[in-house]
């Protein structure tokens, strides 16, 4: 077959269609591929080196078993570059020259631009319209309050910025939503740069790292892309589990930290969970981040919520609330750093608006729904619903009367977790969970708060996890 007919080139592309799915062909295929056959061969026709590098990777496999199908034959698969499709491409990167232009003087020092709302997957997205920004104002490691939740991610912080070249490479902060992670990594930024003046240090999140990498790709612009941050003196990122689903992103910020981990040059980043839990990471990643120091952030306890909020009334300059009423709300909200700077709004927006000073009656009126809301009843159904998602586990597992390990551990874990967040009693929880009698469900208690205390490792299947880890994901899971 020396030349592709029609048909032959619609059967393959449909083929290709089919086996990909319609959006993803759409996206990689018409007008940006070629095909030819020639002595046995299909040439796939891309317009440069990097969308040549990335096709190969992604569909070279494809391309052939359908190529194979579509001839009745074995086919060998080249992909080589079109001259037209190369001068198209060269066309389009010359009109988005202009738009590069102004995003590089809208930057402020060391920081990125924001890019459009977050996609939900790898496909490339049009260039993100540069818009100027204020000056950014850091937070900063000595603002941080610090208190038995965060006292260890703290220090490692701290550490990170006195000797920034001789910790764990990389530093890996996480927890949940609003515990202190970004105030952390914007901390160890901002003194980076004060101790460190001459270095480079990139500060950017997930999503900009995304945002910016898929542009790059498609316009064949990812020399740059990866001088950015790739030729940085340190790089901190936020919110890693953006890229969870992000498969090909994931591998381009793995090829930077290895770069960057090779000349010993820092990376920080943060997530919302211990790497181990992270199950929708590529394993090359989570195998590095798990070689470096790993610290986790939980929701404050009262005594920390209760210096939280002195802090916050402190650097708001407004008017004092009495240390009675934040006593009360330390106890009563058991929520995060968020919530209570929104409590701390109400209560004075109430007392202005009403024209009453704030004492504790003024701070129950202005936190009615909040504080009924922070008040949950939990069921047994619900410690079982949380170790479940937590741990992938299938429903119904932890009321089976099996014995293996794999699932008495977590069976252990939810009488643990049901004996602190419910009414219910020993006999009540272990007839729940897989037919035990009281003395079962208090040994089973027992042990928890021993694997708590040594914050030993949870063998789960081929897994190993932080007991704590395993709790703070479960409890997470119960509060939503």
């Amino acid at each position: 077959m020396t030349t592709c007919k029609r048909e032959v080139v619609a059967a393959l592309e449909q083929a290709i269609a089919q086996r990909i799915g319609e959006p993803r062909y759409q996206l990689w295929f018409p007008n940006k591929t070629k095909f030819a056959w020639h002595d046995g061969q299909l040439r796939v026709g891309v317009p440069n080196h990097f969308y040549q590098e990335w096709l190969k990777k992604q569909f070279a496999d494809v391309i052939r078993a359908v190529a194979s199908e579509v001839a009745a034959e074995p086919i060998d698969v080249q992909f080589v570059i079109d001259p037209e499709l190369f001068q198209e491409a060269r066309r389009e990167e010359a009109a988005a020259k202009p738009v590069a232009l102004v995003a590089q003087l809208a930057k402020t020092v060391q920081q990125d631009i924001p890019g459009p709302p977050p996609p939900d997957d790898d496909r490339p997205r049009p260039d993100p319209k540069p818009r100027q920004r204020s000056t950014r104002r850091w937070r900063h490691l000595h603002d941080f309050v610090v208190g038995p939740c965060n006292r260890v991610a703290h220090a490692s912080a701290l550490s990170a910025v006195e000797a920034p070249a001789q910790g764990p490479n990389p530093l890996v902060l996480h927890g949940p939503v609003g515990t202190g992670k970004s105030h952390l990594l914007e901390g160890i930024y901002a003194g980076l740069r004060k101790g460190h003046p001459e270095w480079r240090v990139v500060f950017a999140t997930a999503e900009e790292f995304t945002n910016r990498f898929l542009p790059a790709l498609r316009i064949g612009k990812l020399a740059s892309f990866r001088n950015h941050f790739r030729e940085c003196d340190a790089l901190l990122l936020d919110d890693l589990h953006f890229l969870a689903t992000k498969r090909a992103t994931q591998e381009e910020f793995l090829h930077t930290f290895n770069a960057l981990q090779t000349e010993g040059k820092p990376v920080v980043v943060t997530c919302d969970c211990h790497p181990r839990l992270a199950d929708l990471f590529v394993p090359e990643l989570t195998d590095r981040l798990l070689g470096g120091a790993i610290w986790g952030l939980m929701q404050p306890d009262t005594q920390t919520r209760l210096e939280l909020l002195k802090a916050k009334v402190g650097r708001q300059h407004g008017q004092l609330i009495p240390e009675p009423v934040l006593r009360f709300l330390a106890e009563k909200l058991h929520g995060n750093v968020r919530e209570l700077e929104g409590a701390l709004h109400s209560v004075q927006h109430y007392s202005r608006v009403a024209g009453r000073p704030v004492d504790l009656g003024l701070a129950r009126d202005a936190l009615g729904d909040l504080l009924r809301h922070s008040v949950r009843v939990f069921r047994l159904e619900d410690v079982d619903r949380a170790v479940c998602s937590a741990l992938r586990l299938e429903t119904g597992a932890l009321q089976s009367k099996q014995r293996n390990w794999s699932q008495a551990h977590p069976r252990m874990l939810a009488i643990y977790l049901a004996r602190k967040h419910t009414s219910a009693t020993y006999t009540e929880v272990g007839a729940y969970f897989g037919g035990r009698n009281h003395s079962t469900a208090v040994a089973a208690e027992k042990k928890v708060k021993q694997w708590v205390t040594e914050n030993g490792p949870l063998q789960l299947g081929e897994r190993a996890i932080p007991v704590r880890e395993v709790l703070e994901l479960a409890e997470r899971e119960l509060s939503r």
